[in-house]
C-alpha cells in the first residue's frame, strides 16, 4: 500500500537529498516543495521584482508552472532551472518570498493535489503541520548549523557553484532558521506526530534506513 510522507526540518539538513534517495528504495515521487518557492523568488529575480511587493509577486504567481519530474529536474515554465534555483541568492529570497500569504496559499493548493493519489515524498517546513496534516509518516530532519553549512558547502563545491566560506554559510542557515521558525503564516515546527531524526552524525544512508523502517513500521511499501 503506498502513503504520503511529510519531511521537514530547516535548511540543508538534507531533506531533498534523502527524499530522493527513499523515492528511488520505494519507488515513489518526490514533491520539492522548497524548489517551488525558489521558483516563485527565481521568476521574481528575473523580472527586477521585489520579492516583499505581494501585489507584484501576486502577478508572478499567475505566470509560472512548476513541473517536478521523477528524475529530480524543476522545471520552470519548461526551462530547466534545477542548478539556477540552488543560488545562496535565491535561497534566501526565496524564505522571503514563503512569508507572504498569496504565495504560500498557492503553492499549498499545488503541492496538496500533487500528492491526492498517494505514493508521495513531500519535503519542507509546514509539511506535516499544513501541507499534508494527515501524513501518514511524519519526519522533523534536522542537525546543528554547523553540520549543515558543511554539507551546503561541499554540494556547491561539487555541483560548480560559486560558494561562501563556511563561516558565512553558517550564518546565512542560523538567519533563515530564524526567517523560517518566527513568520506569521505557516512557520518551521515539528508536528506533534512527526519523528525527530538528527542527522549531525549520521550519514544519509543511515538517515535513508532509519526512515525505511519507519514507513514499513507503518504499512507503507
Amino acid at each position: 500500500m503506498k502513503i504520503n510522507i511529510a519531511i521537514d526540518g530547516p535548511s540543508a539538513a538534507g531533506k531533498s537529498t534523502i527524499a530522493d534517495l527513499l523515492c528511488e528504495k520505494l519507488g515513489y515521487i518526490h514533491i520539492d516543495t522548497g524548489a517551488m518557492y525558489r521558483c516563485v523568488a527565481y521568476m521574481a529575480y528575473k523580472k527586477g521584482i521585489d520579492v516583499t511587493d505581494e501585489e507584484k509577486i501576486k502577478t508572478v504567481l499567475k505566470d509560472i508552472e512548476i513541473e517536478l519530474t521523477p528524475q529530480g529536474k524543476v522545471l520552470l515554465n519548461q526551462e530547466d532551472v534545477t542548478e539556477e534555483i540552488r543560488k545562496n541568492h535565491i535561497s534566501m529570497n526565496a524564505s522571503t518570498v514563503s512569508k507572504l500569504s498569496c504565495v504560500r496559499t498557492d503553492m499549498v493548493d499545488r503541492q496538496r493535489k500533487m500528492a491526492l493519489s498517494k505514493g508521495y515524498i513531500m519535503d519542507g517546513r509546514d509539511i506535516g503541520t499544513v501541507v499534508l496534516p494527515d501524513a501518514e509518516v511524519k519526519i522533523f530532519l534536522t542537525a546543528s548549523a554547523s553540520a549543515r553549512a558543511k554539507r551546503r558547502y561541499l554540494q556547491n563545491i561539487e555541483k560548480n557553484i560559486p560558494t561562501k566560506s563556511l563561516d558565512e554559510l553558517e550564518q546565512e542557515i542560523a538567519q533563515r532558521d530564524y526567517q523560517d521558525s518566527t513568520r506569521q503564516i505557516s512557520p518551521l515546527k515539528q508536528a506533534q506526530d512527526a519523528i525527530l531524526i538528527d542527522s549531525s552524525e549520521l550519514s544519509i544512508q543511515e538517515v535513508v534506513d532509519q526512515i525505511y523502517q519507519i514507513v514499513l513500521e507503518k504499512g507503507g511499501c
